[in-house]
């Protein structure tokens, strides 16, 4: 609140399932009340999709804006407008408090382009909020010269530390040629299908996702199951099935690292050293889990051939933050 106060910009470093949604509802509130025009920004459009009806309750008497790659309306003069980072370079000079949420995700991590949409999106007597698991360390070093306000949050809501991912070493090759699955995978597989909680196996590669289909599919043949990725058209309708518990495996690339949030939810990350998984998103998958209070101890299996440093950083990362929060 200070922050917006003094129009400063403000990092806010928070564990993921800290409740960061829910935190800025009273800064959101003071801002429209004031008659300010306020924009949530975020790179993924599934996390614009979980975020806009839980905005849309907290504020049914505003007028709320849903911007995406996928509804091809034109920004209106809406109040509170929550949108992918890409809907920022429609609009100059409109909010007097813009929040760009997971500012280490692609794609507007790196990108030049769309850090100038969000800089020009916010007038220039407004202020920025970037809200962050990892944070870069870029964003760091503006904080320790003071030119950067910062918030850091260690525990989650329900005050239980972070799932701690279990590293294992896999022998031979993920799934063979002819779909055989290696059996160290299968044998964790089994055991978390046996607690009756919904299981996400996050998969490096779109091609893969078939190949594990049927082969689970055969392997487990009463476990409802599906797989989705960014170009799946029945994606959306996938994910609803899944959090009202009528799948309970979902195969899934880097698609769903963050944002959807789905209660009492299991993690395997297969290939977990593949190049397409760094420290933030191994962070942010690991993150799925234990979420709710009632099961705040999920578990997380990386698989990996090579302990490469992002699973060594991801989880030194989740230790640290556990300690900091005790």
């Amino acid at each position: 609140m200070a922050s917006f106060t003094t129009k400063s910009n403000h990092l806010v470093h928070a564990v993921t399932g800290a409740g960061k949604t829910e935190m800025l509802f009273k800064v959101v509130a003071t801002a429209l009340s004031a008659g300010n025009r306020v924009c949530l920004a975020t790179p993924r459009i599934d996390v614009v999709n979980e975020l806009f009806p839980r905005f849309s309750q907290a504020f049914s008497n505003t007028k709320i804006g849903k911007y995406h790659g996928q509804e091809y309306s034109e920004p209106e003069n809406d109040q509170l407008v929550i949108c992918t980072t890409h809907q920022l370079l429609k609009f100059y000079h409109a909010f007097e408090l813009v929040i760009i949420d997971e500012v280490d995700a692609f794609p507007y991590r790196d990108s030049r382009l769309l850090a100038f949409g969000a800089a020009t999106a916010q007038k220039l007597s407004g202020c920025t909020f970037f809200l962050t698991a990892t944070p870069a360390k870029e964003q760091l070093a503006l904080v320790k010269k003071n030119q950067l306000h910062y918030s850091l949050l260690c525990r989650r809501f329900h005050g239980f530390d972070l799932p701690v991912p279990q590293a294992k070493l896999v022998v031979g090759a993920t799934i063979s040629q002819k779909g055989r699955i290696n059996w160290i995978i299968i044998k964790a597989i089994r055991k978390l299908i046996a607690l009756q909680k919904p299981l996400m196996i996050f998969v490096p590669k779109i091609a893969q996702l078939d190949s594990y289909y049927r082969t689970l599919s055969k392997l487990f043949p009463t476990v409802a199951m599906a797989s989705v990725h960014a170009g799946d058209a029945e994606r959306i309708e996938k994910i609803m099935q899944f959090r009202a518990g009528e799948l309970d495996l979902l195969l899934t690339t880097t698609i769903l690292e963050r944002g959807v949030t789905i209660r009492e939810a299991q993690v395997i990350v297969l290939d977990a050293d593949d190049r397409i998984y760094n420290t933030a998103s191994l962070v942010q998958i690991a993150g799925r889990v234990g979420r709710a209070a009632n099961d705040p101890s999920g578990q997380v299996y990386f698989f990996y051939h090579e302990y490469r440093e992002s699973i060594q950083k991801a989880i030194k990362q989740i230790k640290r933050m556990n300690k900091h929060g005790k």
